[in-house]
């Protein structure tokens, strides 16, 4: 039986409680508690609470608190036990206009306090006393209770989970962001800086909290740490440890809670899909059924990796011997699975998969693992560096012991004898334990439908204004969002740089800014810590290039440049722009370029007539404003010399 006050006795008395258990809660070794839901109509308002069966004994202790808002949000209860999550009781719903008998109970009392009848089956239960009179008596028993952990093991706050918290309807959340990934982080900060007290939901598929992507195929599988997968600690280049998380979990509200809280706040809902967005009401629906409110709505769903038919099957030995490698979970599951494995094949040439395979490689040096790539093109990443260029990666990536097989596609797959056997176009067949597919990403698109959104039908993603607005009061940024480019037409980009500053914009209009989308992004690609390469624009191997190149020197790797600016994500690196350095020959790329050249660093122009559209930088860092600031200015150039000079690749 649990007895509750009416709404002003419940507000004060809950903040005494709610302080009081997030005091003990921190001091628990405890497990997330799923919670159910009850309607109860009373007076004029609607009040969802959740409760949960179990008693308080000599091997139970529980601290139990409540949220609370007026009107349509919800009164809750939750507990916390030292050694089981308890058994969750169901409690009747209201349907139909019927009333249960707990709704009978409160529409009939007059009395300051009303008698709730939980559940017949729940165990006696302590009775928590909710009122005006009795504030104090609450605080001293809450107190009372929570000196009682001191015995408890002491552990790392950040270890304890948040309540799985259901709930039907959550509102009084202006701002609301569906995915949770970097343009999601980057719209939360812009939102919270130009509205302090801005409320924000963002809800996003994985179960996990908003992370970065670059690390998952690049340094965490630089880590001698045995249990990365599950610390997901990195090493940047330059040795300084992070976290691929953007922030702890103490940063992020309940999203209970945060409907109450008067400073606003950022709250996550985890491992929820959302599958429709009406615009009219301002209402997201979710796979399980719950609804969200929302005022303002970032779309920020990303992509979806792309399926090869010859693994698109219902054959359960194939799909648990094979990954779409895209998140946090299938890097924790390959992990594990590489561990066990002798031989791994990577279907896919560009730059995840070339990523991947030196990393790989790299990593399993000591074990002997065996890594075969596999690709269509002539050689790695050939869709966007030139030929020579791609065929100098190919023999690098050679050089980390990585079997190539180029100019072949994959017809079918087959599990046979404990092994994968992937079968070529020419008949050639390749065993492997473990087969990693990374074949490009398809732009999530499925709320489309739903809010009335337009998508290109050339590059997919949802049509968006120069403002990122996609409709009144609907946003979309990162991979998702395909908006025009002033300087070269209507684009859609899947790197880090565009996902961060994309959301940034994104955020910082729904807060009323206006601003326009102007921003040239960026992108790199490490091949390991001694080779990588950053480009701007539009960066095709189709389109006729100029290129200026120098011996390198050990200040020009991806190590030297983190430890000399401290950016191990790179994203608009702010550079010096001025250079006094003399015009240098530039040789155009042809077929008498010698492909055996080690090309140590250099400036690649991608030109369409005399304009300059794309410039890729390798092995040279930090020069991104220069190129950023050519392809903004759209100008012909006769002298590309004059051009190349202001990269400092003689320095």
């Amino acid at each position: 039986m649990f007895r509750l006050a009416r709404n002003n006795s419940i507000q004060t008395a809950v903040r005494q409680i709610n302080t009081l258990s997030k005091q003990t809660i921190t001091k628990l070794k405890c497990q997330p508690v799923k919670t159910s839901i009850a309607q109860i109509n009373l007076s004029n308002h609607t009040k969802r609470f959740m409760s949960t069966s179990g008693g308080i004994s000599d091997n139970a202790m529980y601290a139990l608190a409540a949220a609370v808002t007026v009107g349509s949000s919800a009164f809750a209860y939750y507990a916390i036990n030292t050694e089981y999550a308890p058994e969750i009781k169901d409690v009747e719903t209201s349907t139909d206009g019927e009333l249960t008998e707990a709704t009978e109970a409160l529409k009939s009392s007059d009395t300051e306090t009303n008698e709730v009848e939980v559940s017949e089956e729940q165990p006696s239960v302590e009775q928590t006393e909710v009122s005006s009179d009795i504030e104090s008596e609450v605080s001293a028993e809450v107190t009372e209770s929570a000196v009682t952990v001191d015995s408890v093991e002491q552990i790392d706050e950040q270890t304890i989970k948040p309540l799985d918290v259901v709930v039907d309807t959550i509102t009084g959340i202006p701002y609301v962001i569906v995915g949770a990934g970097t343009s999601a982080h980057a719209a939360c900060r812009a939102i919270r800086k130009n509205d302090p007290k801005a409320k924000i939901l963002v809800i996003g598929e994985e179960e996990a909290l908003p992370y970065m992507r670059p690390p998952l195929s690049k340094e965490l599988w630089f880590s001698d740490e045995e249990n990365v997968s599950d610390t997901l600690l990195f090493k940047s280049w330059d040795g300084k440890e992070r976290s691929v998380f953007f922030e702890t979990e103490e940063f992020y509200s309940s999203p209970l809670e945060l409907q109450s809280q008067e400073e606003g706040g950022i709250g996550v809902l985890m491992g929820k899909k959302v599958t429709g967005v009406n615009p009219e009401e301002h209402l997201l629906t979710l796979s399980s059924g719950e609804t969200v409110n929302y005022e303002k709505l970032l779309i920020a769903t990303g992509g979806k990796p792309r399926h090869h038919a010859a693994f698109d099957t219902s054959n359960n030995d194939i799909t648990q011997h094979t990954t779409l490698f895209r998140n946090v979970a299938d890097f924790k599951r390959l992990d594990k699975v590489l561990k066990g494995c002798e031989t791994v094949a990577i279907v896919g040439g560009g730059f995840l998969g070339s990523e991947l395979a030196c990393a790989l490689s790299a990593k399993t040096k000591a074990s002997g693992m065996k890594v075969t790539q596999i690709y269509a093109e002539d050689g790695n990443m050939a869709k966007v560096l030139p030929r020579y260029l791609s065929d100098w990666t190919t023999r690098k990536v050679k050089k980390e012991g990585v079997d190539i097989i180029g100019n072949r596609s994959v017809k079918n797959a087959q599990y046979e004898n404990g092994k994968m056997k992937i079968v070529l176009d020419n008949e050639q067949k390749v065993e492997a334990d473990h087969v990693i597919v990374c074949v490009g990403i398809e732009p999530n698109v499925d709320l489309a439908s739903s809010a009335g959104l337009e998508v290109d039908a050339k590059q997919g993603g949802f049509l968006v204004n120069s403002e990122l607005e996609g409709r009144s009061d609907i946003w979309v940024a990162g991979d998702a969002a395909c908006f025009y480019d002033v300087n070269l037409g209507r684009r859609r980009v899947e790197h880090h740089d565009h996902a961060v500053v994309s959301g940034r914009l994104a955020g910082e209009n729904m807060t009323g800014a206006k601003k326009i989308y102007k921003h040239q992004s960026m992108f790199w690609s490490d091949l390991g810590p001694e080779v990588g390469y950053e480009a701007i624009g539009i960066v095709d191997s189709s389109l006729p290039t100029v290129g200026v190149w120098a011996k390198a020197t050990a200040k020009d790797t991806p190590k030297a440049a983190a430890e000399a600016t401290g950016e191990g994500i790179r994203s608009e690196v702010n550079a010096d722009e001025t250079t006094t350095e003399s015009p240098t020959q530039v040789p155009t790329e042809s077929t008498s370029v010698n492909d055996k050249e080690e090309f140590g660093k250099g400036v690649v122009f991608y030109m369409k007539e005399k304009r300059i559209v794309g410039v890729l930088l390798w092995n040279i860092f930090s020069q991104m404003p220069v190129a950023r600031r050519i392809i903004s200015e759209g100008k012909d150039h006769e002298d590309l010399n004059a051009t190349a000079k202001l990269f400092k690749i003689h320095k």
